[in-house]
């Protein structure tokens, strides 16, 4: 419920970086705010895939909106639980499954979603890692797996069951994929003693001719090199066409077995509706703008972060998808509407680029600057430990990451999968007698 006044009100949708950080620099004294987001919690997906392997535990990288916003200088900010439906723009409203909300100014952060490249029978068979419950799924396939390979008599329906084929060698693929080699290698046997590590299959596929090709060179080199030694099969120059009856199809007709798939290879922006214009998002599903976040062909519109469109002489397909741009850019627009000063358009500052492959094994491209190895996986830890927000998620990552470096042992490794009965009943959907 949006509560009556004087002063406009920003609406923001989606509270990733980019939301999360403008909502927390907007003036309340200028604006009511508004956040709009799905989930009722921050997530940090670049510790994704630590959830995934049974690394991490999932509310060690979430962060409930309403304990963030009664912080002191975000206090005054209205959270609304809802997926974003449509967008009404004669009528300036936000339409979610559960209300209309009405706004003066509007602001697009909702980040992106898996990308298939117009294979859309890949959403119901592959696994995906672009959220906290996804990443639970994967956590839970994998220790399944393991668990009933453990007692299957049969070697060759063993090797079948550990499968695992990535798509992708992007920063989420190769790190899902290190992660998996790291079980291979360095925990199968202790606590599968039944599994022969041999049994277990790692497969990556990469369309274009490098791992990591939005780093240097010396970061992809670094990153297959690391990845054949945690015994990863990595294959470049290959694209995954189909996936049906647990059978890969490569573009170059070659076919692999894989009963789990994980697909990082693409992403598109979070789709959505807009009545009233005939106006919708452009390439990838991200919206054009210009240097000041604006939508171009709507007004009062901003689109930040992942779903921002803005093409810059260094990046003339646009900015990098990165944090460090949404953030940047959160901060920016905070400022604008601020200061109500439009005379400066956005620049972003590249603070450089990691990956991890494993325990000891990242790479980091920072300014000219490369790193690799140990001096970059403490970096990378680094990097990531202080971008945590609260004291509480900082002391719980750092002591399970000293832990696991020491033990190679996590009590994470729970098939906690949930209770799927009874069903949610639709509120209100009950006659009161």
């Amino acid at each position: 419920m949006i509560m009556a006044s004087s002063k406009p009100t920003i609406v923001v949708l989606g509270g990733g970086f980019a939301g999360l950080n403008l909502v927390k620099r907007l003036d309340k004294r200028i604006y009511n705010v508004v956040l709009v987001d799905k989930h009722n919690y921050h997530a940090f997906p670049p510790l994704f895939y630590q959830v995934a392997s049974s690394e991490l535990d999932p509310t060690s990288i979430c962060f409930p909106f309403r304990r963030e916003l009664r912080k002191r200088k975000v206090r005054g900010v209205e959270f609304h639980i809802g997926q974003v439906r449509d967008i009404d723009i004669n009528n300036r409203l936000v339409i979610t499954d559960y209300e209309s909300i009405p706004y003066d100014k509007l602001v697009i952060a909702m980040g992106t979603t898996n990308n298939f490249f117009g294979n859309t029978e890949l959403k119901d068979n592959v696994y995906t890692l672009k959220s906290t419950d996804q990443s639970i799924r994967i956590r839970n396939e994998i220790l399944y797996r393991c668990e009933r390979a453990a007692v299957e008599p049969d070697a060759d329906k063993r090797r079948r069951m550990l499968s695992f084929v990535v798509i992708g060698g992007g920063p989420a693929g190769v790190e899902i994929a290190g992660a998996l080699g790291e079980l291979k290698r360095y925990i199968l046997s202790r606590d599968y003693p039944e599994i022969n590590p041999g049994e277990m299959n790692i497969n990556l596929y990469e369309g274009s001719g490098r791992l990591l090709s939005a780093m240097s060179p010396e970061a992809s080199e670094t990153a297959l090199r690391d990845l054949g030694q945690l015994m990863v099969t990595v294959s470049l120059g290959k694209r995954m066409v189909s996936y049906k009856d647990n059978i890969v199809t490569l573009n170059d007709g070659s076919t692999i077995y894989s009963e789990m798939v994980i697909w990082t290879a693409g992403v598109t922006g979070s789709p959505i509706n807009f009545i009233g214009a005939d106006f919708k998002a452009g390439r990838a599903g991200r919206f054009a703008t210009d240097g000041f976040c604006r939508v171009e062909g709507v007004n009062d519109i901003y689109a930040i972060g992942d779903i921002n469109l803005l093409p810059t002489d260094d990046y003339p397909n646009g900015l990098p998808q990165l944090a460090q741009v949404a953030i940047q850019q959160g901060k920016f627009l905070a400022k604008c509407f601020n200061t109500d000063r439009w005379d400066k358009t956005f620049q972003y500052k590249d603070k450089g680029s990691m990956a991890t492959i494993g325990r000891n094994r990242a790479v980091a491209d920072l300014k000219k600057i490369h790193l690799n190895g140990f001096i970059a996986w403490l970096a990378w830890m680094f990097i990531h430990l202080i971008s945590l927000l609260g004291m509480r998620s900082k002391l719980s990552v750092l002591l399970n990451w000293v832990w696991a470096y020491f033990s190679y042992n996590t009590a994470l490794r729970l098939l906690l999968a949930g209770s799927k009965y009874p069903l949610r009943g639709r509120m209100w959907d009950k006659d009161i007698k």
